[in-house]
């Protein structure tokens, strides 16, 4: 099960850790588009001085690390002059964004700061649309884990994505 702690707002990645990364317009091609071939890669797009960043990007790095593979996550910050084109050509017009990569293309994203639990099923959607293990196994937990935190809107969402793939589950 995925579960969420607290970190800092940007901490270093540890050495040879691949799943997390800060990247720019001129690495983008290959750690988004060309990674996304092997794993779904989640684009994370914030700034230094936007409060929800520093609320969901902590999150998400941990569930990123948590997930061991499943998934990679890269970090665009859009007050990078570097990065304004990219950030412009994805029309991204409020921050926190992010965007789901897989197979090369994006597949689905939104805007904001989310509680765990509907990162979570994001996450698990993302992975399962991707092809990645166990669709049924990763909807049953992430409807637990919104029964737990009484998100009852996701665990009903993550519950009916479980019966999509076992109809006769109970």
């Amino acid at each position: 099960m995925i579960a969420l702690g607290d970190i800092g707002a940007n901490p270093a990645n540890p050495a040879g850790d691949d799943l997390v990364k800060d990247v720019d317009i001129s690495t983008f091609m290959q750690d988004v588009v060309q990674a996304s071939q092997q794993v779904p890669v989640l684009v994370d797009f914030w700034a230094p001085w936007c409060g929800p960043c520093k609320t969901l990007g902590p999150q998400l790095e941990k569930l990123t690390r948590e997930a061991k593979g499943k998934f990679k996550l890269v970090k665009v910050n859009v007050d990078d002059p570097r990065n304004q084109p990219l950030a412009q050509q994805l029309r991204i017009q409020s921050i926190p964004a992010v965007f789901a990569f897989a197979k090369g293309q994006p597949v689905d994203g939104f805007v904001g700061a989310l509680p765990e639990s509907q990162l979570k099923g994001f996450i698990q959607q993302v992975i399962s649309a991707a092809g990645g293990e166990d669709p049924l196994g990763d909807a049953l937990e992430a409807g637990k884990a919104a029964l737990a935190e009484q998100d009852w809107e996701t665990a009903a969402q993550s519950f009916s994505a479980a019966l999509g793939e076992d109809a006769q589950h109970a």
